[in-house]
């Protein structure tokens, strides 16, 4: 074999460290744009935030030292210093009383530790609904023996409020028979929530029936159908159950109003998962007859160079200080320039979609139009994986709410009119017949399919379902109602 030497042309795709840094910080959501400039400013000296306040320079001693002397007014009296406390001293002081727990270091009043417990962090660890009930069972005058029974039974209840399991099994161990346990369990079923111990949604329902006043209007009625015709009310036969019942229709949908007023889940209260809430990237405001499109000043990163060590770098100098002042600055500068190609290429995607989504926000999402990554792409001169990042974890406010970036592409139906209607539009049109419906005759697929035909869109009654379902809206027979 033998060997030689070939020359060959061919062109070959390098990502550099700088493009890879700018992908990497495009696809970034807003927290972790935060995270990751804050990161950038603790590793590199010479990225500072834009507008923070140097430094004071240290004083002298002479100035130190004349500090905490006395200032005088112009008329010579004597002015108390910002720090100082300008109150009445009392002559004397209680004996249970000590100087610091009314006066501070300071001079001004210290109210302990539990001023500074805010309502922040008084919410920030919510109780769960087990800790409330055993709050209330310490509160109880139960014996220690039912006290051990009440809390086996409170570890057997679920968040959601009703008892998993009943421990019946511990009565030959604690030497108790069953009835000494529900009659505990009774106990809890008396506890805040109402109808928190509950074995099943029936007693769970006429637990919290029981605790209304007994003079509340068609308490009686509901009770009766809690009771004894559940299954008929869950799959709304009204009809059966007016004759069961022997009500008519206006007594029996006052009726089902009271037993919608109560919680099936009286647990979801306690212990919940705080809301999460989104910081849009891009507002858009209505100005002059013209949509506005511009960065949220709030989230845009401000960084700049420190200009002190940026000066102490010299061209000749190859000392390792010198060195690593000089790959900093380097860095920082692809870092700034990162941050500027993120912040335009996200400025002209969500222009160029107000730009072609102009019906959505002068007529709300039934005016939506069809768009896909392409269309944003070709428009900009971008690749569509760009557009992807982009609009990935970005969110715009608008005067209608806030949306996420890829809220706005949607796919296309055909219509009798030539034109393609989107998916989205399509969904605001099924959510705006629903809502108009008729409680007691509520519009099945097939209605609504045909309703979308006479407005010139053609869609399938499966298209239709599905649609339905993505949005959560029970079928037609579950959305039937007296009241």
């Amino acid at each position: 074999m033998k060997q030689s030497l070939q020359l060959k042309l061919g062109t070959q795709l390098t990502m550099t460290p700088q493009l890879q840094q700018a992908i990497r910080l495009l696809q970034l959501s807003t927290l972790d744009l935060q995270q990751e400039v804050q990161s950038a400013l603790d590793s590199n000296p010479l990225l500072e935030v834009d507008g923070e306040e140097q430094p004071e320079p240290p004083r002298d001693r002479d100035t130190q030292a004349a500090q905490p002397q006395e200032q005088h007014t112009a008329n010579g009296s004597e002015q108390p210093g910002d720090g100082d406390w300008s109150g009445d001293i009392p002559n004397d002081l209680p004996v249970d009383t000590r100087w610091d727990d009314i006066y501070g270091s300071g001079g001004s009043y210290s109210g302990g530790e539990a001023d500074e417990y805010t309502l922040d962090q008084h919410n920030s660890n919510p109780d769960s609904l087990r800790d409330h009930l055993r709050w209330q069972l310490n509160l109880s005058p139960l014996s220690p023996q039912d006290r051990l029974i009440a809390e086996n039974l409170i570890d057997g209840i679920a968040p959601s409020g009703l008892l998993e399991s009943c421990p019946l099994h511990l009565a030959p161990a604690l030497e108790v028979d069953e009835e000494e346990i529900l009659a505990v369990l009774k106990v809890i079923q008396q506890f805040e929530p109402a109808g928190c111990g509950a074995r099943d949604l029936r007693e769970c329902l006429l637990l919290q029936l029981q605790q209304l006043p007994p003079g509340t209007p068609w308490l009686e009625q509901a009770q009766v159908i809690v009771q004894h015709h559940l299954d008929l009310l869950g799959k709304r036969d009204f009809r059966q159950l007016s004759r069961r019942t022997r009500l008519n229709e206006a007594q029996l949908g006052e009726a089902i109003r009271l037993i919608r007023t109560l919680n099936p889940h009286p647990g979801d209260a306690f212990g919940g998962e705080e809301p999460q809430y989104v910081v849009p990237d891009i507002i858009v405001s209505r100005r002059q007859q013209r949509w506005l499109v511009e960065l949220n000043p709030e989230t845009t990163p401000k960084l700049r160079i420190n200009g002190d060590y940026a000066s102490l770098i010299k061209r000749a100098d190859n000392s390792s200080d010198n060195n690593f002042l000089r790959d900093n600055l380097q860095e920082a500068r692809w870092f700034l320039k990162s941050l500027q190609s993120r912040n335009e290429t996200l400025l002209k995607v969500a222009s160029c979609i107000v730009e072609k989504q102009q019906g959505f926000f002068e007529l709300g999402p039934e005016a939506m139009r069809p768009m896909v990554l392409a269309d944003i792409a070709e428009t900009i001169g971008m690749h569509e994986s760009t557009i992807s990042r982009v609009t990935t974890q970005k969110y715009m406010l608008t005067p209608r709410g806030v949306f996420e970036l890829k809220y706005f592409f949607s796919s296309h139906v055909s219509t009798d009119s030539g034109e393609d209607a989107s998916s989205t539009a399509i969904r605001a049109l099924i959510r705006k017949l629903v809502d108009g419906e008729e409680p007691r005759k509520p519009l099945s697929d097939n209605k609504i399919t045909r309703e979308l035909d006479n407005q010139g869109i053609k869609v399938a009654r499966r298209t239709v379902a599905k649609y339905r379902e993505s949005m959560g809206i029970p079928s037609s027979s579950e959305r039937k109602r007296l009241v």
